[in-house]
């Protein structure tokens, strides 16, 4: 019986350290080429289109299909937010057993989130890092 390749996508998104631990994420943003390849495992791993990933960024969609060119450079905070999404995208399809119930989480209105999708969160560090806070306190108990 022939082993399944795994996709590269989630060969990458597995070497992407967990939000909780700040001194990984560093020592991965500066280990690291941060490039077009960590966001289109973003859009591999989601069904979520340049619109969306774009204001995910805080870009334009034209800057961000400018990042796709192979001699494209991206600004720290942009590898940053990159970094962090994919890391949020991993611990949301262990959390949920599958990227489709995550991304019905993220699209779905939520009380600890003043009944807006946890989606709209996802252009900040702050909203990134408040979205892995409540799927570790599913993790341990919470209910939403």
């Amino acid at each position: 019986m022939q082993k399944a390749k795994k996709l590269p996508e989630l060969a990458l998104m597995e070497k992407v350290p967990k939000l909780a631990s700040e001194g990984e994420l560093l020592h991965f943003l500066y280990s690291n080429e941060i490039n077009w390849k960590h966001v289109n495992a973003i859009k591999t791993l989601t069904d979520f289109n340049d619109d969306i990933l774009s204001d995910w960024l805080n870009v334009s969609v034209k800057t961000f299909r400018e990042y796709k060119k192979p001699k494209s450079v991206f600004k720290e905070n942009v590898k940053e937010q990159v970094v962090l999404l994919l890391s949020l995208i991993r611990h949301g399809v262990e959390v949920f057993g599958s990227r489709q119930e995550f991304e019905q989480w993220l699209t779905s209105t939520n009380f600890y989130f003043d009944n807006k999708a946890p989606i709209s969160f996802m252009n900040t560090i702050t909203g990134i890092k408040y979205l892995d806070d409540r799927l570790t306190a599913m993790e341990y108990g919470d209910n939403i």
